[in-house]
């Protein structure tokens, strides 16, 4: 389901309750101007930037189930000459850890501070600072217990293997690179049954070739909500954009509701979910 408008209004009319997760990326402080009323993140002091987030994922916990979530992914950025008090030119914002902390105090339980690491990050011009390469994502629920399935996204172990050469933990790039070396097949002692899912998530940015410029990946949502919404369960996104969480969630085989404050995505959306918008 579609909902087209300002999220703070639309959420209104998803019922209490009915929601399994919340996986979104709002638009990030003061970085682009999407040219609609009531934006969120353009033209706002930090303040209201905050505020504002606040008060729509009120909306969100609202709409969630007792053992939902919010998986939450968030920019930083740093201060220019217009800036809060307290801040000086240059300074680190900390946004995300910022808006987070707002929630948590607001209510939510803060879970889990996850760092999408970006193999392919935008190089930079700057010489006085490393190259900003990961942004956050945060799991938060509602509840101090909630859905998280966590067999749903373990990762794979490292494995063990023996040869002339025995080391007890080896990766592929290793041994394929002890092999190399030794002209011969080092056998694995394997064990394929995964281990917990690490909070530090190695996916690459995505391009857009369609009218949003900021279109989060696919590999980045995935996981998401195969840990916090069940088969048939309801993702919800209020800051929907192109519809890429929608279209996700669809292939999992989970329903969606999303929220999209810019008529203009509408077709985008549409397109990228090929299902009737609801209104």
């Amino acid at each position: 389901m579609l909902l087209i408008g300002d999220a703070a209004q639309e959420l209104e009319k998803v019922s209490d309750g009915t929601v399994h997760t919340c996986v979104t990326s709002p638009p990030y402080y003061g970085l682009r101007d999407y040219g609609v009323d009531n934006q969120i993140g353009f033209n706002q002091s930090l303040a209201d930037y905050i505020s504002g987030l606040v008060n729509i994922f009120a909306q969100v916990h609202r709409t969630l189930r007792n053992d939902g979530t919010l998986w939450l992914n968030l920019g930083n950025c740093y201060a220019q000459r217009k800036m809060p008090s307290g801040l000086k030119p240059k300074d680190l914002i900390g946004v995300p850890w910022r808006v987070a902390f707002a929630l948590q105090q607001w209510g939510w339980y803060l879970r889990s501070d996850i760092i999408w690491s970006k193999p392919n990050a935008m190089p930079e011009s700057v010489r006085d600072r490393p190259t900003s390469a990961h942004e956050h994502i945060f799991l938060l629920s509602k509840s101090r217990t909630y859905h998280y399935d966590f067999e749903a996204i373990k990762e794979p172990c490292k494995k063990s293997y023996s040869g002339n050469k025995k080391r007890k933990i080896a990766d592929d790039g290793e041994r394929q690179r002890l092999n190399n070396g030794m002209g011969s097949s080092i056998p694995w002692i394997g064990d394929d049954r995964g281990k917990n899912a690490r909070n530090v998530w190695m996916v690459a940015s995505t391009p857009s070739g369609e009218g949003h410029w900021a279109v989060w990946p696919s590999a980045l949502i995935k996981p998401c909500i195969l840990a916090g919404a069940p088969l048939g369960g309801v993702v919800l996104d209020p800051f929907l954009g192109s519809g890429t969480t929608a279209q996700v969630a669809m292939n999992l085989g989970r329903q969606w509701i999303g929220c999209e404050i810019n008529p203009a995505f509408e077709v985008m959306i549409r397109r990228n979910t090929a299902q009737q918008v609801l209104l």
